[in-house]
């Protein structure tokens, strides 16, 4: 008697959004080399929040610059959804960058010649965004910032806080699925920070984006969903 084959439905889970397997990076080599991450592993999901810590020097940044691909692990792998990062040309990782990641920089990271608003176009423009779609997000992330009546002002008529708020809603611009933030408090003052670390944590729970933030501060960490600490580049 023959049995029907029965073919497996496909699985319906959906990858993590980044993750990152023994990663490894050294600067030189011989005696001088620094081994500034060392088979580091992790996995973010959609509406996680993940803090990295560690004190100065640990490989926090490294180990940023490697998942999010603005750096190249010596060995591990990252993938970004189901595409790994760490096996595309060069020209596809960058496109893919643009279009998934998100990234905050602790020096804010703006261009001092534009104002808030063509700060928060330029990934738009970089994918080449129809202007006037591109128009209605600068717009929409200006108004969710509360910094409509600052649009037009350039980075240095800006306090810290908005700066950074600036920064944030450059980094969502292209709705990423990836926010990745180095530090990103690190130049606010404490009322600034606690409101800048709100925001992160909202944007996770709230709006399912995976963050990833490195920080000292324990009132985000007390927010995180995960938490990875380093010592000199190895996870403890």
């Amino acid at each position: 008697m023959s049995h029907p084959v029965v073919t497996p439905a496909p699985s319906s889970i959906a990858p993590p959004a980044l993750r990152a397997e023994s990663v490894t990076r050294t600067y030189g080599s011989g005696d001088s080399a620094v081994h500034a991450c060392r088979e580091v592993s992790l996995t973010v999901s959609a509406g996680e929040l993940l803090v990295i810590k560690g004190p100065s020097g640990s490989g926090k940044t490294t180990l940023l610059n490697c998942i999010g691909g603005l750096d190249q692990p010596d060995a591990g792998q990252v993938w970004l959804g189901g595409n790994e990062l760490t096996g595309m040309r060069e020209q596809d990782r960058v496109r893919l960058r643009q279009k998934e990641l998100g990234f905050i920089f602790q020096s804010f990271g703006l261009i001092p010649i534009l104002t808030a608003a063509e700060n928060i176009e330029v990934p738009l423009r970089l994918m080449n965004t129809d202007p006037a779609v591109r128009d209605a997000r600068v717009t929409e992330l200006l108004e969710r910032m509360g910094l409509e009546q600052h649009r037009n002002q350039r980075p240095d008529q800006l306090s810290g806080g908005q700066q950074q708020r600036v920064g944030i809603a450059r980094a969502l611009a292209n709705r990423p699925g990836v926010l990745i933030a180095d530090e990103p408090t690190g130049q606010l003052d404490s009322g600034t920070a606690a409101t800048m670390m709100d925001l992160l944590a909202d944007l996770a729970h709230q709006e399912q984006v995976a963050v990833i933030v490195t920080t000292h501060d324990p009132l985000l960490i007390g927010r995180a969903d995960q938490v990875l600490e380093l010592h000199d580049g190895n996870v403890i």
